[in-house]
């Protein structure tokens, strides 16, 4: 069958958002109502939009981020700061991937470098950032990301979490 892919904004979350939990419950196994919580704040952001696979009628995976404001405080985590002309915002500068998501059957398939491709298809900014837990896959995750294209830029950990997530980042068009 035929993995087919949609992109879908924060207007139309009331109708993917039930292909977003079905894919996150059973991929993550982790509390629907905090990943609830979590897409409430992620699709209240300016710019957010959702790239969702789906094989038929079911959804397989998904990718969801929005744009940093120019008043953001994202790279205030870092743990070495980093130089203004990396952090500087401006509301269009810069996406967030906050979220990658890829049902069991389907990693390894190509479908997450499709996602990928396809949620980056329409974002205006000029760069990507992401986290990533290196302990994830014990780095296979980050292996990932930097053959599509992010280059590691600091250590980054969120007020009260005891993990250390590498910041990353990438042209949205590359070359």
């Amino acid at each position: 069958m035929t993995v087919e892919y949609s992109l879908a904004d924060a207007q139309h979350l009331p109708y993917v958002r039930h292909s977003l939990l079905e894919v996150h419950t059973e991929a993550e196994a982790s509390d629907a109502e905090q990943f609830e919580a979590r897409l409430q704040t992620a699709a209240a952001e300016p710019g957010w939009t959702t790239a969702i696979a789906y094989e038929g009628s079911r959804a397989v995976g998904y990718y969801h981020g929005f744009s940093l404001a120019a008043d953001t405080d994202w790279w205030s985590n870092v743990i070495v700061p980093l130089p203004e002309y990396v952090t500087r915002e401006s509301g269009q500068r810069t996406a967030v991937l906050s979220e990658i998501v890829v049902r069991g059957p389907w990693r390894g398939t190509g479908v997450a470098a499709q996602l990928h491709e396809t949620w980056l298809s329409l974002r205006p900014e000029a760069r990507v950032t992401l986290l990533v837990d290196s302990a994830i896959g014990a780095g296979a995750l980050q292996t990932v990301c930097e053959t599509w294209g992010y280059r590691s830029v600091a250590n980054h950990r969120g007020s009260g979490d005891p993990t250390v997530d590498t910041a990353m980042i990438r042209p949205v068009h590359r070359p």
